[in-house]
């Protein structure tokens, strides 16, 4: 069955506990998506979650995928009668200062309204998690194990504030008068005093976390007493890098396959009869590729300055395809979406079972690359 080809360890959180029938609801489905994919994964500079919201009440009983919602995707999910288009790439990215008839983009949300479809959109959550867009490209490169290039950490601290504060003393008098002090600043927590033994001396070691803002105050107070002040000690606390998952995957492949096979291999992966090549200085077709650095989309920023035999991309700038050739690392484009799209078709497999089938999905048919080879 479907459910036992996609082992839990592969998929994490792909049917939660609190799953009821009510998912149909709009809000509830939204958070189903959430949980699939957190969208605190996404780039700050992106533009994700729900994007479009039809006045409430709306249940949603067909679910539409599509990497690009153009204007003839819409009419298709029109036709197909969608209560939720799933966009890939957000449609409304830069602020709308208007919604008229005047543009596509804004044609798209006066069709979306007029025919109560709601728009969500995931982008590059998509493309962080373990079970996502990047880890589906690495399929194209064949047994190969991968790690990414820029992790993504934690959405918050293992514990609270941004700063660990530490310092000794050994005057106890002096010391409850600061204690009592610092316990007044705001957002400060963990604060935990313990015996220590110090150049010979009993004294006390103070430690507490606190914010950016609190930290000020702590050190304003500290500077006070030269003592303590020179024995403090500030870390700044980490948030924990998230195993598996980030932008990019560097992939270091099972055995060493000639560049002419690997290309193949993606062509085969994504269904293309053609890509696009720059061999690296000082190979041929028949160099050995061991590692490859890949990034869907646009990857010149998350592949820049990588060591690898290979990128591999969508996109790249014409002067960082040089670098990358003139570091003898060879590039294969495909077009942006083309390494995207391919995406859809596991996504649907995987919500139909994160959502328990409880919703029709449909993959649009409309939805392809801009670019074509004439």
């Amino acid at each position: 069955s479907l459910h036992s080809a996609l082992p839990a360890r592969e998929f994490p959180g792909l049917i939660p506990a609190w799953f009821c029938p009510l998912y149909r609801e709009l809000h509830a489905l939204v958070s189903a998506l959430n949980d699939f994919a957190s969208l605190s994964l996404a780039e700050s500079w992106d533009n994700v979650g729900l994007l479009v919201e039809p006045s409430p009440p709306h249940t949603v009983n067909t679910l539409f995928l599509t990497n690009d919602l153009t204007e003839e995707v819409m009419e298709e999910a029109v036709q197909k009668k969608a209560d939720l288009i799933l966009s890939y790439h957000p449609p409304v990215f830069t602020p709308l200062k208007r919604v008229t008839w005047k543009t596509w983009k804004e044609r798209l949300v006066v069709r979306a309204l007029e025919h109560r479809i709601a728009i969500y959109s995931p982008h590059t959550a998509y493309d962080a998690i373990p079970h996502g867009v990047n880890n589906w490209l690495t399929k194209g490169l064949g047994a190969c194990t991968s790690v990414p290039l820029h992790p993504s950490t934690a959405p918050s601290y293992p514990a609270e504030g941004t700063h660990r504060v530490e310092f000794c003393a050994d005057n106890t008098e002096h010391l409850d008068t600061v204690l009592s002090k610092i316990k007044d600043i705001p957002e400060i927590s963990c604060l935990t005093t313990l015996p220590a033994r110090v150049e010979g001396e009993e004294q006390t070691r103070v430690s507490l976390n606190c914010s950016q803002t609190a930290l000020v105050e702590v050190v304003a107070l500290l500077s006070q007493n030269s003592l303590l002040y020179h024995k403090t000690e500030i870390l700044l606390l980490q948030k924990p890098l998230l195993p598996h998952t980030g932008m990019g995957r560097l992939c270091t492949l099972s055995e060493p396959v000639s560049l002419s096979d690997i290309i193949d291999r993606i062509k085969s992966h994504l269904k293309l009869p053609h890509i696009r090549l720059a061999v690296g200085a000082g190979k041929t077709l028949e160099s050995p590729v061991k590692k490859a650095a890949l990034c869907a989309g646009s990857g010149s920023s998350i592949l820049k300055g990588m060591e690898a035999d290979l990128y591999l991309t969508g996109e790249m700038s014409h002067h960082d395809v040089l670098d990358a050739v003139a570091n003898g690392i060879s590039v294969i484009l495909c077009e942006h979406s083309n390494t995207e799209r391919g995406f859809l078709s596991e996504l649907h497999d995987m919500l139909a079972i994160h959502l328990q089938k409880k919703i029709h999905i449909i993959v649009s048919e409309k939805d392809r690359d801009p670019l074509q080879v004439v």
